[in-house]
């Protein structure tokens, strides 16, 4: 059975926009989806794919959990194929045998415009990496992400799409959760 997996930003995250398992599941089954299954408190949910484009089921979280949570809450959704297609595209297949040191981005849409990541010097992050392939920007920080320079550049690289990221651990785990 296809599946499609929505995942929120921001979600009990320091104590801010509290949104428990619970309730994650409650609300994708009120909205009709099938056979969910939430993975952690941050906002991961998995279910059979409804029917309609992942840009619409995105939109139908959203606007849900701003009518019953008065949160506002970027949700990207992605397919378990274009899921399993970003695991594949890794470009930092060494970093797999440490998971907590590789996240991925998910991005809304590809991004018009990367000067803010373009312009910079790779060698002025090393051994840190990062590389955006479509929609997916990919970061490596092998001395862990809370000490990496990269990661706090990156992150407030304005790319003109919404983003959300998982750590490999997590973006691995909901892969063979859609495929379960």
């Amino acid at each position: 059975m296809s599946r499609q997996i929505a995942l929120l930003r921001g979600i009990n995250v320091g104590g801010h926009n509290s949104f428990p398992k619970a309730k994650q599941l409650e609300l994708a089954e009120s909205l009709g989806f099938g056979e969910v299954s939430v993975l952690l408190q941050t906002g991961n949910i998995v279910f059979a794919d409804p029917g309609i484009p992942p840009q619409e089921t995105a939109r139908m979280l959203h606007d849900r959990i701003a009518a019953e949570l008065g949160l506002t809450v970027p949700v990207i959704v992605r397919t378990r194929d274009e899921l399993a297609a970003a695991v594949a595209a890794n470009p930092f297949p060494q970093a797999v045998a440490d998971p907590k040191s590789l996240h991925v981005t998910f991005l809304s849409a590809v991004p018009a415009g990367t000067s803010r990541l373009d312009g910079l010097d790779p060698a002025a992050f090393e051994p840190d990496q990062y590389r955006l392939t479509g929609r997916e920007l990919y970061l490596w920080c092998p001395g862990g992400i809370g000490r990496s320079k990269l990661a706090a550049v990156v992150s407030r690289a304005r790319l003109g799409v919404t983003a959300t990221a998982r750590n490999w651990n997590t973006v691995t785990k909901l892969l063979a959760l859609a495929d379960a």
